[in-house]
Parts: structure tokens; sequence; C-alpha cells
């Protein structure tokens, strides 16, 4: 009987070190160059594609300049709980990894105060907060510069009265619902604020009847022209009058001369004019309550072929009231000041004819560039001359002058804004329209600031909801419990059996 011959191995030890080897040399290959790769496209090749409109989040062209700005290291950390309900937390995550995307020097962790008590607690401490209660922030800090954003202060939200269902309880309830995420608006601010080496500073002149840049008051108030300053992280101060040994500031980076009816005094107009020829900057706001008579502003301006007309403009057509008096203002210059806010309506009232000045046939070099920026409709008139014939008005005016090559000023070079109407930026009407934007493009490009002249704003939470009827609803449970998990099963039994035989 023959001896049954023994197998022979597949492989030989030499083969097999050999297979090892190689697999293991194809690995580390293949993981070096997926490592390369990511770092190629991170520092020189990046681009995003997106795969859903709905899902991407694009940052504004302001946002990308000022991350491309950036010199310093910002380490952004998000004081949140990671899986609450309802929470706004991937919203904010989302967002920032966008920034930490787009720049290397944005770098973003997450504390988690419920699952990281004692890291939490050291944070806190650190910050000065020393409160459990403080929670639900982003904190900002660079180089030991910290700025926070409050949770609070990240959604927008519409409250409505709701009728209760019930029919024996006739009570309302008032309900709430998210229609905007500021976090972009927010965390951009903080960034640029950080970056600054030294903060500018913006005086509201008084003295004349001017509005306040601390009065809350509807009418009479400017604090939210202010609070546009503040989160564009411009200082404001009060200047309560040029009289005497008075004079504008060291520090002024802008004038605000905000709704003036008294008259000037002689030593005060020679110290604006002063100013505004060493580089000044200036957003003076007439209106309606200092048409009847001359308050001396008019003819330093009237020097840089600049002319504030004593008439008010009525315009019926464009008009959100019977009178006329309140009205749209849609016919805007492409201009940098304007470009945000193209194709929409400021509302002013009664807002008065500011226009440019015939220049000579052949200007100087030394001649101001004045440029009418808006105008009322082609059928407006004249409250005080009603029986001219109708035509569009110029309502404000640009100004920009640089500085003459081998002269040096103190300020740099003078750029002014000079509106008809003080009133569509006050407490009451600011926040109709698109008036706050243009004050928040005016104020950035009268200081030059051209990152920041790209409009910004919340971003509208989009809802999507899904109508379905009883026969819909059943098709799709029967699809989502019955027909995809016994569709596995059966795949799973039928290569079971294969196997089995």
């Amino acid at each position: 009987m023959a001896t049954p011959s023994t197998p022979q191995p597949s492989f030989s030890p030499r083969r097999k070190w050999s297979i090892a080897f190689s697999v293991t040399l194809a690995t580390i290959a293949v993981f070096a160059i997926l490592v390369g790769i990511n770092y190629l496209s991170t520092k020189y090749f990046f681009k995003r594609i997106y795969l859903s409109g709905d899902t991407q989040v694009r940052l504004s062209p302001r946002t990308l300049s000022v991350l491309k700005g950036l010199t310093n290291d910002v380490e952004v950390t998000i004081y949140y709980l990671r899986d609450e309900p309802n929470s706004i937390y991937p919203d904010i995550v989302n967002l920032l990894q966008e920034y930490q995307a787009r720049s290397s020097r944005v770098k973003v962790t997450t504390v988690d105060y419920l699952h990281q008590p004692d890291v939490a607690a050291a944070l806190v401490a650190g910050l000065g907060m020393g409160s459990t209660t403080n929670k639900d922030f982003v904190i900002f800090n660079s180089g030991g510069h910290v700025g926070i954003v409050p949770g609070a202060l990240l959604s927008a939200y519409k409250y409505d009265w709701q009728q209760s269902t019930d029919q024996d309880d006739a009570k309302l309830s008032v309900t709430r619902k998210r229609v905007a995420f500021n976090g972009e608006m927010l965390f951009t601010s903080q960034l640029f604020a950080l970056t600054q080496a030294k903060p500018l500073t913006a005086y509201f002149l008084l003295g004349h009847g001017e509005r306040s840049p601390t009065d809350t008051s509807e009418v009479q108030g400017a604090h939210k022209l202010a609070q546009v300053f503040h989160r564009n992280f411009i200082r404001t101060e009060k200047l309560d009058n040029l009289l005497g040994t008075n004079a504008v500031p060291l520090d002024c980076n802008l004038l605000v001369i905000d709704g003036p009816a008294g008259e000037f005094q002689p030593i005060e107009l020679e110290k604006i004019s002063q100013y505004l020829d060493q580089g000044g900057r200036l957003f003076a706001l007439f209106d309606r309550y200092s048409v009847e008579h001359q308050i001396g502003l008019e003819k330093v301006l009237a020097k840089w072929n600049v002319r504030v007309t004593h008439e008010t403009v009525r315009d019926r057509e464009n008009a959100t009231d019977q009178s006329g008096d309140w009205f749209g203002v849609g016919a805007l210059t492409v201009h940098d000041v304007m470009k945000p806010i193209l194709g929409k309506q400021l509302e002013m009232v009664l807002p008065r004819p500011i226009e440019r000045i015939q220049a000579p046939a052949s200007p100087g070099a030394d001649e101001p560039l004045v440029t009418e920026l808006a105008f009322s409709g082609t059928n407006s008139v004249l409250v005080g001359a009603p029986t001219a014939a109708p035509r569009g008005y110029p309502l404000m005016v640009a100004v920009e002058k640089g500085v003459p090559k081998g002269v040096a000023t103190e300020r740099g070079a003078t750029r002014m804004l000079i509106t008809g109407d003080s009133m569509f930026l006050d407490n009451q009407i600011i926040d109709f329209s698109v008036n706050e934007d243009f004050a928040e493009s005016a104020v950035n490009w009268l200081l030059e600031r051209t990152t920041l002249l790209e409009g910004l704003g919340p971003r509208p939470v989009m809802e999507y909801q899904i109508l379905m009827n009883p026969g819909q609803l059943r098709a799709v449970n029967g699809l989502l419990l019955g027909a995809i998990p016994g569709g596995i099963l059966l795949f799973g039994g039928l290569v079971w059996l294969r196997r089995r035989r």
C-alpha cells in the first residue's frame, strides 16, 4: 500500500516574509501619499466642494478677507453642551470649522461643561466669570486678548401670539420661532477686533441740537447708530462743543454731526474747516428742522463743492404713507458706500436735497471728488416750491480728496458723507428696510476699512416641512420598518444557505 505524500506548504517562510514586507511597504507608501496630498491641498490647492446647496456653509467675502488678513493665531473655544436637544451647537461647530478650514491661524476646540467639569471650571475661572451659571458662549483668544460672544446673541427669534387649541380655554400664548443665525456676523467682528493694533474713535459733536449717541429715546436718540459703530469696533465719544479752547481731538478718526438745528459759532466753523483740511473724516446728517435758517455748516461744505439746499423733498410715487413725506429711495449710485444695498431701498423722511456744485470746466488737481449717491423718484416735488417741475433730487453725497504729493497732513485723505435726512438713522427708523446696513457701510467707507464694506448680516434659518397623508405615512413606515430590514435579512439568509451547501 502506497504511503500518502505529505502536502507541500503553499508558501515557503521566505515567501511569506516577502509578501508581508511588500504589503507593509505598500501600506506605508499609500499612507504617505494620502498625507502628502492632504498637506498640499490644505496649504496650496485648497478647494472645498459642496455636494448640497442646503448644507453648505458659504462664508461671505468680508469674512474671507478678514481670515486672509490674520497674522496672529486665534484660539476659539466653544463652551457648550454637545448633545443638548434643540441646541445651536451644530450650527456653531459647522461655521467655525469652515473658518478653521480657510485659515491655519484659527484653532477650534469645544469644552462641554457637563462632561468636562474640571476643564470648564478652570476655563471660567481663568476668564474671571466665577459662576457656573455662565454658560453657552464662544471665546476668541489671540495673544491674551479675549473676546466673548454670548450664545443668547447668536439667534434671532420671531414672537407670535397663538390661540389655545382647547375650546374651553380662550387664553393666548406666545410662541417663539428661530428665524436667523447671527454667528458669522458676530464671529467675524470678534476676529477683526482682536487683530486691530489700535481702536478707532468717532466723536459725536453736540451743542447745536444734535442727537446723542447715549440717548435711547426714539426720535431724538442716536443710541442704535452708536451700536453700529460699536459692532464694527469703533469707540464713540461725545464732544460737547468746539467753543473756547475745545478743538477736534487728535484721536478723532471720524467726526459725526447728527441732526444739527442750532447755529454754529464762527470759531467752531473755523475748527471744523481746519480739521477737514488736515484730512479729517466727517459724517454730517442734516434734516428738515434746520431747513428754514442757516446754521453755518453750509458755508464750510460749499468750499468742498457741496450745496445743502433749504428745501425738503416729497415723493408720493414711492411713499409709504399718504402724505408722501416718508418714502423709499431706490435710485442709488454704484459707489463703494452703496454696493452692499444696491437693488434695495432706503427709507427717508422729508429729506433735503444735497447737491454737487458744478465743478469748473478745468478743475485743478486739488479739487475734491463729489459723488451724488441717492436720488428721489423722478416725480418728486419740493415742499416749499410745489409749482416747480417734478424731478429726481439728489439726497446725499460722498466727498473724497486725496493727499497732494509732497504734502504731509496730520490725518491723511479727507472723506465726507453728507445726507439730507438724519431721522432715517435715529432709534425709531434705523431698523427699517436697509437703513442700518447703509449706516454700517457708510462708517466703514469713511474710515477706509475696505475689509468690512461687504455686507454681512444674519443668516436666515431654513425650515423644511414634509406633508404626507395617512396612506403615504403607512407606506413610508412599511418601507423603513419592514422592507429595508427584511431585505437585508433575506440577503443574509441566502448567503448563509449558499455557504452551507
